[in-house]
């Protein structure tokens, strides 16, 4: 497991650029959380939907062929993320 500043670190990388940000970076600062939980019991082509208590959010893919993830997505990642006092902007 990362540290925190690590996790810190990555949040305000993914944050600077709000394009061409993969899946595999988003689900690494989720799984080193370990707080979330992947909603679904399949894989979905197009993404995924995270959630802990009250915060949710979706990580949606530009075309099923594409690690990259959708600038939207990028955002609520981000707002959960403050939410939990992770990030500041």
């Amino acid at each position: 497991m990362a540290s925190l500043e690590a996790i810190k670190e990555k949040i305000r990388d993914i944050a600077g650029r709000r394009r061409n940000v993969t899946f595999d970076e988003i689900n690494w600062v989720v799984n080193q959380l370990g707080q979330f939980h992947k909603v679904g019991s399949r894989p979905a082509r197009h993404g995924a939907l995270f959630t802990m208590g009250s915060q949710r959010f979706m990580v949606s893919s530009h075309n099923p062929g594409s690690k990259q993830v959708k600038s939207y997505s990028v955002v609520l990642f981000i707002d959960a993320m403050i939410e939990l006092g992770l990030y500041e902007e």
